[in-house]
């Protein structure tokens, strides 16, 4: 059973959530398994090019069908805007005002997914200027008032003078920051911090793909020793501790079970601190 985060929103969320990326003609068997074994967070995109969300939806249904309660799950996708979108598969109008793409999409997301009320749309990346990225805010605002979503977030979003102005000017500022959590970003110091101040879920992706130097530093590995873990567990764990909240996409079963029961154990304060004095 996994600790929770709540938003400003009002929101729960697991502390880990499964990611769907680049599963493909997976992605459906994946997410069943991944809710079989106690994931209760998925996150995809109405993103032909790098996810399979109907695929997501079908192995929801599965889940569901097995037992696995609606009320329990937290359910996120995402919009992306054209310049992220395959020019073969986009799953709106590209030619539509960006209001309107926007509004195809959660359309394409709901039948996709099989839910009735979205937990979260996030917006996948900022658009080229602040003044596009505000007119797709205000129709991701518009899909809450109508109880389409219960949140909003961003993702790919490093500049902190960007994020904490779209906080600012937001009518439903962002609940979730979701970036990729590697050394080219300093680990994200100043918008960790903000989205703690503020009551924003950080969500972190390529968190062990980028990071081997962690896994294997001499901090991760004395808590290794010590909690009888591996080092993925140790710096989920880390991570979970500091507030942020891991995307998981292990295809492993094996890996599923020990990224789950990371909540069996906890680390000390100095081993937290020595952890995360490598978020630098």
């Amino acid at each position: 059973m996994s600790e929770e985060v709540t938003t400003h929103a009002g929101v729960t969320m697991p502390s880990i959530v499964y990611g769907t990326a680049w599963k493909k003609e997976r992605t459906a068997a994946l997410v069943e398994e991944a809710l079989m074994a106690g994931f209760r967070g998925v996150d995809t995109a109405c993103q032909p090019k790098h996810y399979d969300e109907a695929g997501v939806g079908r192995g929801l249904m599965a889940a569901l069908d097995a037992g696995v309660p609606r009320d329990s799950l937290y359910v996120q996708t995402k919009f992306t805007p054209l310049s992220g979108q395959d020019p073969a598969r986009v799953p709106y109008d590209p030619e539509a005002p960006l209001p309107e793409q926007v509004a195809q999409s959660i359309q394409r997301s709901h039948a996709n997914l099989h839910v009735d009320r979205l937990d979260a749309v996030v917006l996948h990346s900022p658009l080229r200027t602040f003044a596009d990225t505000m007119l797709v805010w205000r129709a991701l605002e518009a899909a809450v008032d109508a109880g389409q979503v219960r949140q909003l977030g961003i993702s790919n979003c490093y500049d902190p003078a960007l994020f904490e102005r779209l906080v600012a000017e937001a009518r439903i500022p962002p609940a979730v920051l979701q970036n990729r959590f590697y050394q080219d970003s300093g680990y994200d110091v100043r918008l960790r911090a903000f989205c703690a101040g503020h009551g924003v879920a950080y969500q972190s992706f390529w968190t062990l793909t980028a990071n081997p130097h962690l896994l294997e530093s001499a901090a991760v590995q004395a808590a290794c020793a010590h909690h009888d873990k591996t080092p993925a567990q140790v710096l989920y764990r880390a991570l979970t501790q500091l507030g942020a909240v891991p995307l998981i996409g292990t295809t492993s079963r094996q890996h599923m079970d020990e990224d789950l029961a990371i909540f069996m154990f906890t680390l000390a304060p100095p081993e937290l601190a020595a952890i995360e004095a490598l978020f630098v």
